[in-house]
């Protein structure tokens, strides 16, 4: 049985079309709306996002440090509180257990957000690999969590907080922010490719939260958004999705995710020794710009003068730039920008080509 998060209500109230998602019931779009206006609120006003099904994870401790650098690619070390950094968690083959964000509350005391689909195994991974004096606590039931992204974004949210509520940089959080008079924390981060914040606070005062942040900013352009637009967003965005850029079995070095994996660090994490003994991956995602007729869309086989030589991860067509987008998994030798490529859609060979990642930069 798919669960329901804390807005469900709210988006029937303001015509959610319900799909299952991760194993919730989440919109997918809104019926005064659809899926590309609501996209393009968010390229050129704000959206409102509910994502309350992302899990959410303390780890604490005198070893938390030392647990986290152990468990994730990227290093923990520098961090100052109320820091954000993303990193990849790998398994013993450097396959990626799941991508997420670990935010710094203290020295001993972390805020993990990880993708709703694997908080379960995410958690699980985490207890199974732990060390010395430190807990994890999956405290996802506690939290809703409401996603404002576009160049309005602050601005909208500005109006309802309290002095210092938005934190002045990116990937920041403020653990004690007030947002519409509710404790929340406020981070600057996002998933669309636009500036923003995502905001964190008590799952009973979601419905509250929704309709303050609606009013403050419906006369600017903010609407509700679904889960539709914030797929062709982060597409745009040349954002990996957990499942589609990466897996069990794909390395967050194939995924591209390089800043995020510090070989260098004095730790021996997990997936380090079969990363480093790969060397330079041989397959290596792409940004797929289809210039024929068609749609790429995932798991659709990509050639070379007429050679099978990978598949598309991802695929849309652009709600901003009006033509089809895709990223695709190819071999390093065909990662050139410029190369031709064809995508066979429905048994058809569409024309594309090899382009920059992102596709879309603000």
């Amino acid at each position: 049985m798919e669960l329901k998060t804390p807005l469900y209500e709210k988006h029937l109230e303001y015509g959610g079309k319900m799909v299952p998602f991760a194993g919730y019931i989440l919109p997918v779009q809104y019926k005064s709306s659809g899926v590309n206006k609501e996209h393009m609120a968010v390229r050129t006003a704000a959206g409102m996002f509910d994502v309350s099904h992302m899990g959410e994870i303390i780890c604490e401790g005198p070893d938390a440090l030392d647990n986290l650098n152990m468990i994730l690619t990227n290093d923990f070390t520098d961090m100052v509180d109320e820091q954000a950094r993303y990193s990849p968690m790998c398994n013993e083959k450097g396959g990626t257990v799941d991508d997420l964000i670990v935010y710094r509350m203290s020295p001993d005391k972390y805020f993990i957000v990880v993708n709703a689909a694997n908080k379960d195994k995410d958690y699980k991974w985490m207890c199974d690999h732990q060390f010395g004096d430190v807990t994890f606590t999956d405290v996802s039931s506690q939290y809703a969590q409401i996603a404002v992204q576009g160049p309005k974004a602050k601005n909208i949210i500005s109006g309802i907080c309290s002095e210092g509520s938005i934190p002045d940089k990116y990937y920041h959080v403020r653990f004690g922010a007030e947002i519409a008079g509710i404790p929340c924390f406020c981070s600057t981060t996002g998933y669309t490719g636009e500036d923003g914040v995502e905001i964190y606070l008590p799952a009973a005062k979601a419905e509250e939260m929704w309709d303050a942040i609606y009013e403050a900013g419906k006369d600017e352009g903010l609407i509700p958004c679904g889960l539709g637009a914030r797929d062709t967003l982060r597409m745009e965005a040349g954002m990996p999705l957990y499942g589609h850029e990466m897996n069990d079995d794909i390395s967050p070095r194939e995924a591209g995710l390089m800043f995020a994996i510090k070989l260098k660090k004095p730790v021996d994490f997990i997936g380090k020794k079969p990363m480093e003994e790969a060397g330079k991956p041989a397959v290596v995602r792409v940004g797929l710009k289809i210039t024929g007729r068609g749609i790429a869309r995932e798991h659709q086989d990509v050639y070379v003068n007429g050679e099978k030589v990978g598949y598309t991860t991802s695929g849309t067509k652009c709600p901003y730039f009006d033509y089809p987008i895709a990223m695709a998994r190819i071999p390093r030798e065909f990662k050139e920008i410029g190369t031709k490529v064809q995508v066979d859609v429905r048994g058809r060979m569409v024309d594309a080509e090899v382009c920059e990642l992102p596709f879309y930069k603000r």
